[in-house]
């Protein structure tokens, strides 16, 4: 049994990378992004990266140096080391996920992306899994788990097969993190969903018109976006998708 979407994912817009404005303090993954989407009532996608002391914690790159000034793998610092780096237009530092999951509470949706953590999509992965379902043992709200790298996802069925998952898909034109041609022209299909147990994808706003997405959708299965930047793209792309990922201006509540 495959677990469905929750419905509070199909409901609020969802705020990417948390409600992010470098103009009020408020960076990209950051406490204060995340507090200021909890209170606008967003759900939150976030995304996850490994330290060397195989914590998840929430930051997006795989070097620190566009969000620290300190450049450097996020791979190759402990948590605790991360969390006393400030992010740059910001007041504190890189959270764990399990301080996320104490600040949503169940609040909002939670939409959690792991990281490819392998490089090439491939199967050098496990420990960010591990570590995510580990945080979420006895989390009591809307989450939902995906990634990139449907070998990710595989992973998350077997370690948490109640726990909503999905896969997070684009055009993969050009290569995407310089990824191989031969793995992107794979993966650009989606060809993974039933494989891993998939109940639904989150995909590149800008190619919601590919017949793949289509197929799924007339499947039934829930189709999210990212991201989604204006209002006017936002309008464009609710005629495929069930909701988006937004940021940069703040996505109207539906009534």
């Amino acid at each position: 049994m495959i677990p469905p979407l929750p419905a509070a994912f199909l409901q609020a817009p969802i705020a990417h990378r948390a409600l992010h404005d470098v103009s009020n303090n408020r960076p990209e993954n950051s406490r204060a992004a995340i507090r200021a989407a909890i209170d606008a009532g967003y759900g939150i996608e976030i995304d996850l990266q490994l330290t060397s002391d195989d914590r998840a914690v929430v930051f997006h790159d795989y070097d620190m140096g566009r969000l620290t000034g300190q450049p450097g793998p996020i791979r190759q610092v402990s948590a605790a080391a991360a969390s006393e780096l400030t992010l740059l237009y910001g007041d504190d530092g890189i959270p764990t996920l399990d301080e996320v999951l104490d600040m949503v509470a169940g609040r909002v949706p939670l939409l959690i992306e792991l990281k490819d953590q392998d490089g090439i999509m491939g199967m050098n992965i496990g420990a960010l899994e591990h570590d995510t379902v580990r945080a979420l043992q006895g989390y009591d709200g809307p989450v939902a788990l995906m990634s990139f790298n449907p070998n990710s996802v595989a992973e998350l069925a077997r370690l948490a097969p109640h726990l909503p998952r999905g896969i997070t898909t684009c055009a993969y034109e050009p290569s995407v993190e310089l990824l191989p041609q031969d793995v992107c022209d794979t993966l650009r299909d989606i060809p993974d969903f039933e494989r891993v147990g998939a109940g639904f994808i989150s995909h590149e706003a800008e190619d919601l018109s590919r017949p793949r997405v289509a197929e799924l959708k007339a499947q039934g299965v829930p189709i999210l976006c990212w991201t989604v930047r204006t209002p006017e793209q936002e309008a464009e792309a609710r005629m495929v998708a069930d909701n988006v990922t937004f940021e940069g201006y703040l996505a109207a509540h539906s009534a």
